[in-house]
């Protein structure tokens, strides 16, 4: 009844009645929430770094447009004004030669265009001397046109010197329009690779950035879950002593709690398995004596003389009741075993000293069966209960004996490895079959390889070494052999 209550007072804890510290406002986001959050802030700094790099790039484009339309603009003003010199030239003699005034309309057009070929690219290029020049070369061309008191010789002499003066001009005009445009050409290749530079930078940038924002969320959000990973682990190991208090989201912290009361009913459970097997065990041990001394008192004939049949009857009788005893006290053991291996006293021992007591405490069953024992290793001392790390070995050797054809060999090597200190076993018996290997620690469980002629064991002692192993810190396994079993028990030792 008292198990039901504390179940439903826990199954009905809310997180919002836990109290709340400094990150409460943190607390009350789910995981799903903060993932989504962390992408979308990742998204974020992509999309930005995109977007500005977009921008850049539309900027070169519309300038790099823009300075290709110019130099064709410039282009094109300067063939104009080389076409409508030379046509004021032609228009200008033949005016002198004919004076007709068809001649002087078709100077003055092209003197027109060229005028404002002439301003339009004195307005792009505003310090260039000779487009300044320009104007009082085309001026001069018109006063001699109009000095009508100056011999036709020498008008025409002076207009052909004074156009050469401005073929001269119009070629100094084409080679600083020319300057003037590689110069531009040239600068917008350096805006070009800068552009691309601070945009290849800016993405470096944002993926370094983004990569930094990856592993610090993931760190951050996988930390809870590695701390759940242990409480699992813990609750898979039968450690139900430490509470279970997960920091994080609301729904991984929902969790925490949901794993600690799990942990408390397992307590519970295991409290009352326990008390039910003492109890049971108890009442089955009172009727199983009566009926013990029965069978004997029938055995002996003490009612009576029995016939042959009878008596075989009873021989049946005992010996049932004998394995029954035996199941019990193995019952009552295994439960004690599970119990103590929560209590630990640990003392420093050298373990080849150990393992060597624990060869001489069997030595008369293993040399009845002509065995060799071999112990090999360094001495080493590490913290541990003597009790029950003897009572594991014990248990190993035992089984190695019982295995192990009649001179045979079983050895012990005793390892420092990095992290910890590792105990082998193993012996050239039968070995174990391939589908018990995964069910070889499980209590009560009896492989298919057993001993001609020799009595079945209870199917406990690997399950108690597992749980005194356990209880170190460490782990038994069994390793792949050619030859008998092998087992290795791992320790933690901390090196100095």
């Amino acid at each position: 009844m008292t198990s039901w209550i504390s179940s439903q007072r826990l199954d009905s804890v809310d997180i919002s009645s836990v109290p709340q510290r400094p990150e409460a406002m943190l607390a009350r986001i789910s995981f799903r929430q903060l993932l989504l959050c962390s992408f979308l802030l990742i998204i974020l700094l992509l999309g930005t770094a995109s977007l500005r790099g977009l921008q850049t790039l539309e900027r070169l484009i519309k300038e790099n447009r823009a300075g290709a339309n110019q130099a064709m603009q410039l282009s094109n003003d300067l063939q104009l004004l080389a076409e409508r010199s030379v046509a004021m030239q032609r228009a200008a003699r033949q005016y002198l030669v004919l004076d007709e005034v068809s001649f002087r309309q078709r100077y003055e057009e092209a003197r027109h265009d060229a005028e404002a070929a002439q301003q339009r690219l004195q307005a792009a290029l505003p310090h260039s001397q000779a487009l300044r020049e320009w104007p009082s070369h085309i001026a001069t061309i018109a006063s001699q046109m109009a000095d009508m008191g100056m011999p036709q010789s020498e008008r025409e002499l002076a207009l052909t010197e004074t156009f050469n003066a401005l073929d001269a001009l119009d070629n100094s005009i084409g080679e600083q329009i020319r300057i003037e445009l590689d110069t531009r050409h040239r600068a917008m290749l350096n805006e070009l690779e800068a552009g691309r530079a601070q945009l290849s930078w800016q993405v470096l940038a944002a993926c370094a950035l983004a990569i930094l924002l990856a592993v610090i969320f993931g760190l951050w959000l996988s930390r809870p879950l590695k701390r759940l990973e242990a409480a699992i682990m813990a609750l898979g190991q039968h450690k139900l002593a430490d509470s279970i208090d997960i920091h994080g989201p609301a729904d991984v912290k929902r969790l925490g709690l949901r794993l600690d009361w799990l942990r408390l009913r397992l307590g519970e459970l295991e409290a009352d398995k326990a008390r039910f097997l003492r109890h049971v065990s108890h009442e089955l041990k009172t009727p199983l004596a009566a009926l013990r001394e029965g069978v004997a008192l029938l055995s002996d004939e003490v009612a009576g003389p029995m016939s042959e049949q009878q008596q075989e009857i009873a021989h049946i009788l005992r010996q049932n009741t004998l394995a029954l005893q035996t199941q019990i006290e193995d019952l009552l053991r295994f439960n004690a075993a599970t119990f103590e291996a929560r209590r630990l006293s640990l003392i420093p021992t050298e373990l080849t000293g150990l393992i060597q007591k624990v060869i001489d405490t069997q030595r008369l069953q293993w040399q009845a069966r002509q065995l060799k024992v071999d112990l090999q290793g360094e001495p080493l001392t590490l913290d541990v209960d003597n009790e029950k790390l003897a009572t594991s070995l014990g248990n190993l050797l035992s089984n190695a004996i019982r295995f192990s054809p009649e001179g045979g060999n079983i050895r012990f090597r005793l390892k420092r490895r990095l992290g910890h200190i590792a105990i082998e076993i193993s012996d050239q018996g039968p070995g174990i079959a391939p589908q018990d290997r995964a069910r070889v620690f499980e209590p009560f469980y009896q492989g298919q390889r057993q001993m001609p002629g020799a009595r079945r064991g209870s199917g406990i002692g690997l399950s108690i070494v597992q749980e005194y192993i356990a209880a170190h810190g460490g782990q038994i396994a069994l390793l792949p052999a050619e030859v008998g079993c092998r087992f290795r028990i791992e320790l933690p030792y901390a090196q100095d």
